[in-house]
Formats: C-alpha cells, structure tokens, sequence
C-alpha cells in the first residue's frame, strides 16, 4: 500500500479507503452545491416571469431565504457531523439537497418556492462542511493543503461555467431545469459516498451539544444574514436593518456567555485559541468580501455597461476561474512544502493588484481582450493563491476531533462574508447614471483592492508551516472486501 491509501481497522475487517477516490466524491457534491447558487442568479429573473404579481421583493427570498438558513445551519451541522459521523451527515445532507431540489422544480407558488430553498439550504449546510471533514480525515497531513486546495477550486469551477450552464438551461427549459439538473449529480454522488466514503467521528463521544447553544448560535446568525441580505431593500439606516444586525449581535453575545460555561457547548470556542483558525477566518472574511464583490460586479459590468448577453457574458467570465482550476492543485502542493502563510501573503497583494488594473484600464467601451482579460486573469492567480488555501490554513492545526466544526465555522464566514459583498456591491451601484457609472464601479473595485491586503496582512500571523495529528478513521460497518483501490 503506498502512502496515498489509508487503512480503517475495526475488530471485524480491514478496509482500504482511497482518499483521492473520497476527495472526488466530496467535491462531485459540493460542486453541485456551488454550481446551484450560480445559476440561480441567471434563472431569477424567469423565475420572476413565472410570477408576475408577486413583487420584486417577495420574489427575492428565493436567494434571501437560502443564504439565511445556510448561515444558520452551517456551525451546528458541522458540530453534530463530529460527533454522529461525518459520513452520515454528508449523505443525510445530500438527499435533502437533492430532494429539496426536485420539490423546488415542482413548486407552484413563490411560498413554495422559498420554503423547499431552505430545505436545500439544510441539506447544503450538512454537505458542504462534512464532505470536506470527510477529506481532512482520510489524508496525511503532508497531502491535506494539495486535497483542500481541489476541493476548494471546485468553486472555482463552478463560478467558471455556472452563468453559461445557467443561461442554456434557462434558454432551453425554463427556471425549473437549473434545479432538476441537480438530481442525477445527487443520486450518482450518494451511491458513490456509500460505497468510497469511511465513517469517521470524534475520537471520544461527549454528551448531545447544548440544544439552546444551538438555538442561540442559529439565531445570532441567521439575524445577522437577515440584515445583510436586506439591507437594499430596508437601507442600512432603517430601523428594521439597525435592529436585525443588533439583535444578531445580542444573541450572539448570548451565546457566548452560554457557551464558556456549559460542559457540552454547541461549538467549542477554544478553537480561536489557535493562532491558525484564527487569523485564517480573519482572513477568509476580508477575501470573501472582495472576491464576491468582484464576481457580481463583473456579471452587472459585462450585462449593464457593456451590453453582453448572459451566455456572452459566462463565456467572458471563464478565463478567472479557469486560472484557478489549473493552477490551485499545483499550488496546493507547494504549500504542503512551503506552508500556506507563503502563498497567502502575495496572493492577496496580487488581487488587490488586480482591482488597481479594473480602476486604472477598464472603460465603458467593451474591449474585452485589452481590459478586461488581462485583470481577469491577475485576479485568477491572486484567487488560486488564496482561496483553496484558506480553509486549509484555518483547520490543518485543528485535532482531529473537530474537523467538521472548524470546517463549518469557515464556511460559515465565508457566507456571510459573500453575503456582506453583495450587499456592499448592490449598495455601492444603486445610484448608478451614465454619468457615474464608472466611478460607481471604481468603488467596487477598490473593495477588491482593501479585501486583498487585508488577506495579506492577516496571513502574516499565520504560522509558516501548519502541522497536525495524523488521519483517525472509524468505520464501524463490517465489510468483507476492500472498498476503493489502493493509489
């Protein structure tokens, strides 16, 4: 057996686990999550057709009301992976989404609608991070930042054909075909999770996490997206928007006084002890924002300013995240070498150095190939040094027993940071005139410029190279043959 299998004992079998073969089905259902949220910006608007006397308003919960339980659920999902089984919660969390995702095409009211969107979102919040606990689990720690950086170009890839993909499918079919394409994808991804995917769980089973910490933290949370998500509608003076984030902050503060006392806490706070969750997730929060910023300026430039159709529009959008998807594998290997802090660092001086070239070159005459492909692709490098690495850097040093908390605790900023993004982007445009339509966009694009040497300045208190303790996997299902094959 070479070093790139991994050996699950239990008292009735030995079984083989391929990591590379458990790191392409978590990232073949965790693609189908992020593919989702990108067509489902292309097919709002003939979801709205679909709809016509229901307000822009109520129809907007369609992408409100996912992003709040998603927030939501995230950390409590990722705690109760650790403790029942990462495997478990990752196949529980891929039939919600993909049975989420049938009811969605079958829904015949926007009430509908919003409702099996937070099914979906349930079931993306126990996926997304379990899939990648699963991954953490089955690699030694020298293979982990190469593993997560694949999982993490996933994204990438998704952001690369999702506005194309959509567009087609919205052209051929209508706005129900985004969500019924979910379905082979989730059913080929649970056969294959059942048959290549070991159980792992907390080493040492603690009592049920504290139900009311749970509560409270999903609360905190889903008030604090609440009030980003609306702050277009409401304005971030409003008094609806000023008590949202308020009470989110309240109950967050609730929360925690709960959680240092309670002997089973719904998230261990200990992990911001470590120096490299810590600053990781600082720096997760201030990349997110500018990269989300980035992608959805870039969809209403191309679309509003410069006149491109969507599919135009995808197709114009490709060479970023094309960049990403070669690259982030090789430079997950260097920095399994080199550690995370190298590459973080001028990564993000390169994005910011991307959102300069937008301010400084890019006009209101479409010139795609002289202004927009040359900081397209800097940003692309910039993303592929950061973004795959991030989550890597902020649960590589965890102990094995909180892989799935420290994973969901990330991805959590990271939606609420995309969520915060898009709301300073819709903030920053809404005035936009022919007359200021650029220096409107300039601010976006200073964003890009703020969030990259944030990102760096944060990386620099990461610790040169991570370490942690080797993979612990229990798989208590007696199997008479080895599962996977040996690399």
């Amino acid at each position: 057996m070479t070093s790139d299998s991994t050996t699950a004992t239990t008292p009735a079998t030995t079984r083989i686990v391929s990591p590379w073969a458990v790191l392409g089905v978590a990232s073949l259902a965790a693609f189908m999550v992020f593919l989702d949220t990108q067509v489902l910006f292309v097919a709002f608007d003939d979801i709205r057709s679909s709809f016509p006397r229901v307000s822009f308003e109520t129809m907007s919960w369609t992408l409100s009301a996912y992003t709040i339980a998603l927030a939501a659920a995230l950390v409590p999902a990722g705690r109760l992976a650790d403790r029942y089984g990462r495997k478990r919660v990752f196949l529980i969390g891929l039939v919600a989404f993909t049975l989420g995702s049938a009811l969605c095409a079958a829904a015949t009211s926007p009430a509908l609608l919003v409702g099996f969107r937070v099914v979906q979102a349930l079931g993306a919040a126990a996926l997304v991070p379990a899939s990648l606990a699963v991954v953490l689990s089955v690699f030694p720690s020298e293979k982990v930042p190469a593993a997560v950086a694949i999982w993490g170009a996933i994204a990438a890839l998704a952001a690369a054909v999702g506005p194309t993909i959509g567009g087609l499918l919205v052209d051929q079919w209508g706005w129900r075909a985004v969500f019924l394409v979910n379905l082979p994808v989730g059913i080929v991804a649970f056969l294959l999770g059942t048959r290549v995917m070991p159980e792992s769980a907390e080493a040492k089973h603690a009592r049920f996490p504290d139900p009311v910490g749970i509560l409270l933290l999903a609360g905190a949370l889903s008030l604090l997206a609440l009030g980003i998500v609306q702050s277009n509608q409401w304005h971030w003076a409003s008094a609806r928007t000023i008590l949202a984030l308020a009470g989110g902050v309240i109950v967050l503060a609730a929360f925690v006084v709960r959680t240092l006392d309670h002997p089973h806490p719904a998230l261990d706070l200990s992990l911001f002890g470590a120096r490299s969750f810590r600053w990781a997730n600082i720096a997760t929060a201030a990349f997110t924002i500018g990269f989300t910023a980035m992608f959805f300026a870039q969809v209403l430039f191309l679309t509003q300013v410069w006149g491109y159709g969507i599919v135009k529009t995808g197709v114009a959008m490709m060479p970023g995240p094309a960049v990403v998807m070669v690259l982030a594998p090789y430079f997950g290997q260097l920095a399994g070498r080199v550690g995370q802090r190298s590459l973080l660092v001028p990564g993000g001086l390169i994005y910011a150095a991307s959102g300069l070239y937008f301010i400084t070159v890019v006009t209101v005459e479409p010139h795609w190939t002289r202004e927009m492909l040359p900081g397209a692709l800097l940003a692309g490098l910039g993303v592929s040094l950061v973004i795959p690495h991030l989550t890597s850097a902020a649960v590589q040093g965890l102990p094995v027993d909180q892989f799935g908390a420290g994973a969901a605790v990330n991805q959590a900023i990271r939606q609420l940071g995309a969520t915060f993004g898009v709301a300073l982007t819709v903030a920053m445009l809404g005035t936009v005139t022919p007359a200021n339509v650029l220096d409107r966009f300039h601010d976006v694009w200073w964003m890009l410029v703020v969030s990259g040497v944030v990102t760096s300045a944060a990386s620099l208190a990461l610790p040169k190279v991570a370490r942690r303790p080797a993979p612990v996997i229990l798989d208590p299902a007696p199997t008479a043959e080895p599962v996977g094959e040996a690399a």
